[in-house]
């Protein structure tokens, strides 16, 4: 186990490299003077010319990197260019709220998802399967804007149950907070929702016809006994391979969600950043993504072993 952690590691290591590389020589391919952007529209020569020193945009692109890199590394990701504030802080004030929807919208996918994956599997080919199957393929296919949208005209706009945007920090208040986050996390949940529901329910068929299953059922267990106990846990792991791949989805996703309800989150902050061509806060929170993104996946590899004892026991046969 500690050699795949290490081995996964130093992957994860060389990927955010490569990663921090693209994104950085990416946004000064732009096409425009980034001095100018940086300086304003009625900055002079001089003042250019002391952007340009100040910021070394005069220096080849790969000392840039390198120059930014070791900065990164000591945990300093420079200075945004539009409010002149700490990319690291700005991040710390805006990354907790999109986590918070991101959870929120783990707990609607995952309370959606599961139940009705393992109902359409339990009952298959009956009428449960036909609506769940048609549930999920309508969740896939409903853009996250439109939802928002729709939901935003009959919650807020005609019955005026929820708020229709904004945000309210939840030590200020929790239930001001669940109002304005509940139809995001909806909206992202359930497009989450529907690719798990259908994962869900193949891999508990694949699992419902195992040796092991029936050698169960011979031996008298009662059918929610062989589902609970045996089938669901072993019918996890691909949809737990499938839930990791999908965190980047989902933070994608936020960036529509967020513009769409004005959550002030991490996905606002990259379009400004773009729009604005603010290089350092670009480069900061795309770094912190590829990581989000690179340790999840990480956890996802080390919970196999959680959920299933032999992966672990046949990784450490092989090391012997």
């Amino acid at each position: 186990m500690l050699e795949f952690l290490v081995q996964r590691a130093l992957i994860s290591v060389v990927t955010l490299c490569v990663i921090s590389m693209i994104v950085f020589t990416g946004v000064r391919m732009i096409p425009g003077d980034p001095a100018r952007v940086m300086a304003g529209t009625d900055a002079d020569a001089a003042g250019l010319e002391a952007v340009r020193e100040k910021y070394g945009l005069k220096d080849p692109i790969p000392l840039q990197y390198l120059r930014w890199a070791a900065l990164a590394v000591q945990g300093d990701l420079g200075e945004s260019i539009r409010t002149r504030e700490a990319v690291v802080r700005t991040v710390a004030t805006k990354l907790p709220i999109t986590i918070e929807l991101a959870a929120l919208s783990l707990i609607v996918a995952v309370g959606i998802a599961i139940p009705a994956g393992v109902l359409a599997a339990v009952r298959r080919n009956t009428i449960w399967d036909v609506v769940t199957s048609g549930a999920s393929l309508c969740g896939v296919s409903i853009p996250n804007f439109w939802l928002g949208i729709m939901l935003i005209l009959f919650f807020s706009v005609r019955l005026g149950w929820l708020p229709a945007s904004g945000f309210v920090p939840i030590w200020e208040s929790p239930l001001a907070n669940l109002q304005r986050m509940l139809m995001p996390a909806f909206v992202l949940g359930t497009a989450l929702a529907a690719v798990l529901m259908r994962q869900t329910r193949n891999s508990m068929i694949e699992v419902m016809s195992a040796d092991y299953i029936r050698t169960a059922y011979s031996k008298g267990l009662a059918g929610r006994v062989v589902v609970f106990r045996h089938a669901i846990r072993n019918s996890l792991i691909p949809v737990i391979t499938i839930l990791g791949l999908q965190m980047g989805a989902l933070i994608s996703g936020a960036v529509v969600t967020e513009q769409i309800f004005v959550v002030p989150g991490f996905g606002r902050l990259i379009v400004e950043a773009v729009f604005t061509r603010d290089y350092p806060l670009v480069q900061g929170v795309v770094l912190i993504t590829a990581s989000s993104y690179v340790l999840i996946n990480l956890l996802v590899d080390v919970s196999y072993s959680l959920l299933n004892p032999r992966i672990r026991i046949r990784s450490s046969a092989g090391d012997a």
